[in-house]
């Protein structure tokens, strides 16, 4: 049995059981592809339909950030790729770029997204792919149109259509960069930003005009979703990211302008706009200048209550407009699975960032050659200067083949908790556990999927600093292998993933199959810095007697933890931590 491709389409049939009565998803293979329209409050088909938009952004495919490649240090995509061009040269840098705009994202990638559920992605979109720097046209004021962007556009434009999704149109970076935070648009402080330079403006706007008369009769196209995250300070230099703004003419005049252009050539698809302070300062914005029009909000690291989004439902309120999460993700499974049944429980849709990158929480991690971690251990001062070839072949390397769907580690407990999670409470497999007659082992790493305090409980489950304001901490420790609280580290020797940072109250649960009914002895692989750890286990949510100490050791030992008693068929088994500072490799069931 594939217990993966069992996994998908649980989910996928729990998703469609689960969806509101009220809200129609257009994500069937023969469903009628249909433009979308801001109607008062809610976004709605032709048929009048409201739509709930479920999407992903490509973040990290047109347009690179450092902390996807593990160079956070470094930036902006520009930076990074001066570092590149300095190891290989000009000509190969060009080339790993080709290469990575050829194979991020694919086909298989967009398929995929359709049968766990998804129904739109956002594509974040870099401005020099579509048309040239101002600094670098032939002739001032003219734009030169760059085929290779629309011609991606439209490759993903096809994909989506074959699974009937909607694309959102995203400028993450526009000419010149839109703020502060110079690593989401490629901004190089050394040139003139976009509020500083009106050829950038016009590039912007002229840029829209093109890609509105290209999709003007595309009904697969969502949205245009017209800037994304401007962090300025108009009214004070001080207020970098514009969080004070109290006017923001700059960037309501630019976002009419917009408008405008694309209202010259297609008056059929809705336009999102997006404040400052990274789309959540409207002051001075509103009231919309267009009636097809949809207000995005984004939301990072903060807590899932109503009052967290309040302000953005009394601008829905107030201006009779849609919301959409535009940009969301970057946390624990738990803080995903609050965050989106907090905003689906108010009809809005959302857009998870992002869909891959080198990193463990989302829905598919790229897991990078050694050539390229040594080039990171490099560029982080941590290592020695590589040969051009040596280079050049790690970079090839990830390009050609890290990154590709087929070589990604996908994370089925994400897409679990961010589709069946939201409304289902029970837990369910990661990993089929089937104890024969005679027995059977488990890994401690693959609990149940499901909510905390369901499927497992970690007292550090989600990242809430901008809520606390406190500093960032990761919920996983080891940030590997499963985006929930559970803290999780790899074993060289065993080549094993085993759980650490073990506290006491913590517990894992295990779902199980069991072959025959019955008495088993239960040992747990264990090691621990201290001789006070306790490991105790219930079965089908009735306590053991059985209790374990565990001793102090370096190395892994086998501790009897006692027997239990299973049913034929499903059961449940919980380990719990009576007292912490142990760490826990597997289980062994034995009759």
């Amino acid at each position: 049995m594939n217990i993966q491709k069992l996994t998908i389409k649980k989910i996928l049939l729990a998703a469609c059981i689960g969806l509101s009565s009220t809200v129609s998803l257009i994500s069937t293979a023969n469903a009628q592809q249909s433009y979308l329209r801001a109607d008062g409050q809610y976004i709605v088909n032709e048929q009048g339909e409201k739509v709930l938009l479920r999407g992903m952004g490509l973040g990290g495919w047109m347009l690179q950030e450092g902390y996807m490649l593990k160079l956070g240090n470094l930036g902006q995509q520009h930076v990074m790729r001066a570092k590149i061009e300095e190891l290989i040269g000009a000509e190969a840098t060009q080339e790993f770029y080709d290469a990575w705009l050829a194979n991020h994202t694919t086909k298989a990638d967009i398929d995929a997204m359709a049968k766990w559920g998804f129904n739109s992605v956002r594509l974040p979109m870099h401005f020099n792919l579509y048309t040239l720097p101002i600094e670098q046209e032939p002739v001032k004021g003219q734009n030169t149109w760059l085929e290779k962007g629309f011609e991606m556009t439209d490759q993903l434009v096809a994909w989506a259509k074959a699974n009937n999704m909607y694309v959102i149109l995203d400028l993450h970076a526009a000419p010149g960069g839109q703020g502060n935070d110079f690593a989401i648009s490629d901004r190089n402080p050394n040139t003139p930003s976009l509020w500083q330079s009106e050829a950038n403006q016009q590039k912007m706007v002229e840029l829209w005009r093109k890609l509105a008369q290209r999709y003007a009769n595309e009904p697969t196209i969502g949205a245009y979703d017209i800037i994304n995250e401007p962090n300025w300070g108009f009214e004070s230099a001080d207020d970098k990211n514009g969080c004070k703004e109290t006017k923001n003419e700059p960037l309501k005049k630019l976002m009419v302008d917009v408008t405008k252009a694309i209202r010259s050539v297609d008056n059929k698809h809705m336009i999102i706009i997006e404040g400052n302070c990274w789309g959540n300062n409207y002051a001075g914005v509103l009231p919309q200048w267009d009636n097809n029009m949809v207000l995005s909000f984004h939301k990072y690291w903060n807590n899932n209550t109503l009052g967290d989004i309040k302000s953005h439902l009394e601008l829905r309120e107030k201006y009779n407009m849609p919301i959409w999460l535009g940009e969301s993700g970057e946390n624990s499974n738990l803080w995903f699975t609050d965050a989106i049944t907090l905003v689906e429980s108010q009809g809005i849709g959302w857009a998870w960032w992002p869909l891959k990158k080198l990193g463990f929480n989302n829905p598919l991690e790229v897991k990078p050659n050694a050539g390229y971690l040594a080039l990171v251990d490099y560029w982080n001062g941590k290592g020695e200067k590589p040969s051009a070839a040596v280079a050049k072949k790690a970079l090839m390397q990830l390009a050609n083949h890290d990154i590709r769907f087929e070589n990604t580690q996908y994370h089925p407990e994400v897409i679990d908790a961010m589709f069946r999670q939201t409304y289902s409470k029970l837990n369910m497999p990661f990993k089929e556990h089937r104890i024969a007659k005679s027995g059977g082992n488990l890994a401690a790493v693959d609990y149940d999927m499901g909510h905390s305090g369901i499927a497992y409980f970690d007292k550090d489950s989600a990242n809430y600093h901008i809520s606390a304001g406190s500093e960032r901490m990761p919920w996983n420790r080891g940030t590997t292998y499963r985006n929930e609280g559970v803290d999780i580290a790899w074993d060289d020797a065993k080549k094993a993933y085993f759980i650490n940072h073990i506290e006491t109250g913590e517990w894992t649960e295990y779902t199980i199959e069991a072959d025959k009914a019955g008495s088993y002895t239960l040992t747990a692989q264990v090691k621990s810095t201290t001789d006070t750890g306790r490991i105790a286990v219930s079965v089908n949510n009735a306590p053991s007697a059985s209790e374990a100490a565990i001793g102090q050791s370096d190395k892994w030992q086998s501790v009897a933890v006692g027997t239990i008693t299973l049913l034929q068929g499903t059961n449940k088994i919980r380990i719990h931590a009576k007292a912490g500072g142990y760490e826990l490799l597997s289980l062994q069931l034995k009759r």
